[in-house]
């Protein structure tokens, strides 16, 4: 029998395809996109043909027999091993380690039957196909219009809908799928949100609104057996609207027509191990190659999106009032901290607020980005603080579990009865967490129903979404939480949102701090006033405890005015030389020490010519040690992205020859620096 040669792409950082042979003929050749599984050193490992060729430059001793080819499972598309292609150029990564880990895991083990059995259940299940939609609402002007452009779009078309919170995005997304679906009943529609604990609503919304389409969910939360029927269903197109956070931009939909990104400034949609991608762009870039409409949804787009939109490369969708009648922007007002001294954390007219609330019967938020109950503990009298052993961190107290947690490295220890530096017994909590302030809240108001949702009291599978349905009900008088909380959730009985400590953000090193604040501040605020105000109801209002009352960021947020504010960063951006005007990659490098992470960085800077691109100089990173390893920093630039991308191309092939016992790892288009 005549044998052909299989190119597989696997899952190693090895920059390469490799070559086995198979046995084939006319008829029974394989097709790229197929799995199959080949032996790989002392291994058996699932790969992906990229091409069936004839020859090979392999020595014939050296070639290797393909062991199987996963012939039940239909091949990915051209299109998909495309955007496989192009995410590992952009990214400069191995073809293998992007196209793999974006399969269900039991698609990437040796034996088959995790895939058999997934297969046959999906058989047997019967899949409904009535696109018609039920329980259709009537929009206001500015959602139908938005609705309309989006649903009616041909082609490539990119669009931003700008709308502010409780102006009804999500409506305008389920209208525009019902359109797309009306118009082409086997269409298939991805829909991105930032983060796991958005999914349930949405998802319950999709399923009240289309009963007769089947819906995939695809996020880390899944089992694999549920990843691995609901990834199937998408690649058979059985699934016609696919509901997920950012893995689910590399999922196989075949008849992809429209894709949706919530919260597209949410900077969740930027992986941050591995393959350090952005979903978002690379949901910008699959559309273009698939020339279908995309959609970017936010209150406080991204400083880039908002770029595109100003120039005109995207078209902007307004959204300027709240899709509720009567129901108005929350009033944001300062409290200032130098004249209202907070006692626990709390001013006194936030309190009053609070017990305001209380006695009307409606909901409060209180807000605050930090988890735990303090964030160090010290000792007055020699100055010893928490830090933990392993990071440039300190160790936060969790004072129900009586433990100290480092929250970088997870290192864990038992409170100390006493200064392991004097010996005194007075060890006392700096700062506040959130389960400090629930403390003191539980004090003050002790006849109040207070929840607590943080990374801490939702470790347990479902217990987010529990809690959450827990204030949806209104068993829930004051809500306390970080930025779980903060978006996407439609709590109709809140009234007031307090903000504890936002001043930090105002000084970091990180230039989209501002940017981050901002987004953050008007997002928590948007959880306020989202129902019609009733005859004696409290007016929403958002209460923000702050020492810069002055500041501009500040200013912006009482007067709801992203435009104004985004239009003064992008300008300080223009004129600084910072994305969107420039384009960046970061060279990280860990070592034991920090001197060698340094000597590497020094080494790759100085190794290539550079014309059109500037290489900064090497710095420690701002958390330098994490988990007992140094990490250091490279950070390069260039107003042309083709210019850097073919520098980065070049670069990597250097560095990839150079012999280190470093650690190191290139971010295209980081986000923190």
């Amino acid at each position: 029998m005549d044998h052909c040669i299989l190119r597989v792409a696997l899952d190693t950082p090895l920059h390469a395809v490799f070559d086995y042979r198979w046995p084939c003929d006319a008829a029974a050749r394989p097709f790229p996109g197929q799995l199959v599984l080949v032996p790989f050193g002392p291994r058996e490992v699932v790969g992906i043909i990229v091409a069936v060729v004839d020859d090979t430059d392999v020595p014939a001793e050296k070639l290797k027999d393909a062991l199987a080819v996963r012939s039940q499972l239909a091949p990915l598309s051209d299109e998909w091993l495309a955007l496989a292609g192009f995410a590992a150029d952009y990214y400069q990564r191995p073809l293998g380690e992007v196209a793999l880990p974006g399969l269900p895991k039991n698609l990437r083990v040796p034996k088959t039957v995790a895939l058999d059995r997934a297969i046959k259940k999906l058989a047997k299940e019967e899949a409904p196909h009535d696109p018609t939609p039920v329980g259709m609402p009537t929009l206001n002007a500015g959602q139908r219009a938005a609705a309309d452009a989006i649903g009616g779009a041909q082609g490539y078309a990119p669009m931003l809908l700008y709308g502010v919170t409780g102006s009804g995005k999500t409506e305008v997304y389920l209208q525009a799928c019902a359109q797309v679906l009306a118009r082409e009943p086997d269409s298939q529609i991805l829909i991105l949100v930032p983060e796991i604990n958005l999914t349930p609503q949405l998802e319950a919304n999709i399923r009240a609104r289309f009963p007769g389409v089947t819906l995939a969910t695809l996020h880390s939360s899944l089992s694999e057996g549920e990843r691995m029927l609901h990834w199937l269903a998408a690649h058979r197109g059985k699934a016609r609207i696919v509901l997920g956070t950012r893995l689910a931009i590399l999922a196989s939909l075949p008849r992809l027509k429209l894709i949706v990104i919530d919260e597209e400034h949410d900077p969740s949609y930027k992986q941050q191990e591995g393959l350090r991608y952005s979903a978002r762009d690379l949901a910008v870039w699959r559309a273009w190659q698939l020339k279908i409409p995309v959609v970017l949804g936010s209150a406080t787009p991204s400083l880039e999106t908002w770029h595109h939109a100003q120039s005109g490369r995207y078209r902007k969708l307004e959204l300027r009032e709240r899709a509720v009648r009567q129901a108005t922007l929350p009033a944001v007002k300062l409290v200032n901290m130098e004249h209202d001294r907070p006692d626990g954390g709390v001013t006194m007219q936030l309190k009053a607020a609070l017990r305001q609330r209380l006695e009307r019967g409606e909901q409060s938020l209180l807000f605050l980005n930090r988890r735990g109950y303090a964030p160090v503990i010290c000792c007055e009298s020699c100055g010893w603080v928490s830090d933990c052993k392993r990071c440039t961190a300190f160790m936060v107290l969790h004072k129900g579990e009586f433990k100290l947690r480092c929250h970088h490295c997870s290192l864990e220890m038992r409170i100390p009865r006493h200064c392991p530096t004097c010996g005194n017994v007075d060890l006392q909590p700096l700062g506040r967490g959130t389960q400090r302030i629930e403390e003191n809240l539980r004090e003050w108001f002790p006849e109040a129903r207070i929840l607590r949702i943080d990374a801490d009291s939702t470790r347990k599978k479902g217990s987010a979404q529990e809690a959450f349905d827990t204030v949806h009900r209104g068993e829930v008088d004051i809500l306390i939480g970080t930025q779980m909380v903060a978006k996407g959730h439609d709590f109709k009985k809140l009234t007031l949102v307090g903000i504890l400590n936002p001043d930090t953000a105002l000084f970091s090193q990180d230039y989209r701090a501002s940017e981050r604040l901002f987004a953050q501040l008007m997002q928590v605020a948007g959880r306020a006033g989202r129902t019609a105000q009733t005859d004696g109801g409290s007016a929403s209002e958002v209460l923000v405890q702050t020492r810069y009352p002055q500041h501009p960021l500040y200013a912006a947020c009482v007067n709801h005015d992203y435009d104004r504010f985004a239009g003064a960063l992008l300008a300080e951006r223009e004129q600084a030389g910072l994305p969107p005007y420039l384009f960046q990659a970061m060279l990280r490098a860990e070592a034991p020490e920090l001197a060698k992470a340094l000597e590497f960085l020094l080494a790759a800077r100085d190794c290539i010519a550079h014309d059109g691109i500037t290489i900064n100089d090497p710095i420690p990173m701002s958390m330098t040690r994490v988990h007992n390893v140094d990490r250091a920093q490279l950070l390069v630039e260039s107003p042309s992205r083709p210019v850097l991308q073919a520098f980065l191309k070049e670069w990597m092939a250097r560095l990839r020859d150079m012999r280190t016992r470093v650690k190191w790892s290139l971010e295209v288009d980081p986000v923190d620096i």
